[in-house]
């Protein structure tokens, strides 16, 4: 009786702690991202710039709204991939402050299981992780 109480309750706790987990992969890139933009910010800035297609003024503004690089990146891509401008995206992201990337992206009209959306969980274009690792591989047109 003792083993199946225990086995019941080590099942309960892994099922517990099973979804954080997973949760932990999504933007796992996004520390080693900050790291990088930190480490050189004019870098960072010239990189943003020329992908996005912004100016400096911009990205200054776009940096300020957000608490860390990372942060900033996934909002503009977010922006990209909504087809909405980077005030929309920054509105929405302090209206729904805490809630989530999937959240924010839904918000947008972006459907967070969207093959886009899992790309930008798993990585970033800008310092060459470009959505490698474990997660929903994208349907082939």
């Amino acid at each position: 009786m003792r083993i199946k109480k225990l086995l019941f309750f080590t099942v309960l706790i892994a099922l517990f702690f099973a979804p954080s987990i997973v949760l932990a992969a999504d933007f796992a890139w996004m520390s080693n991202f900050n790291i990088q933009a930190q480490a050189d910010p004019s870098g960072f800035r010239a990189k943003i710039g020329a992908r996005f297609n912004i100016g400096d003024a911009q990205i200054t503004t776009v940096l300020s709204n957000f608490p860390q690089p990372a942060d900033a990146y996934v909002a503009l891509r977010l922006g990209e991939m909504s087809g909405r401008p980077i005030d929309v995206v920054t509105e929405q992201y302090q209206k729904n402050r805490g809630r989530g990337w999937g959240a924010l992206a839904k918000s947008l009209g972006i459907k967070p299981g969207s093959p886009e959306f899992h790309a930008l969980k798993r990585g970033d274009d800008l310092y060459g992780q470009k959505g490698k690792g474990k997660g929903k591989k994208d349907k082939k047109k």
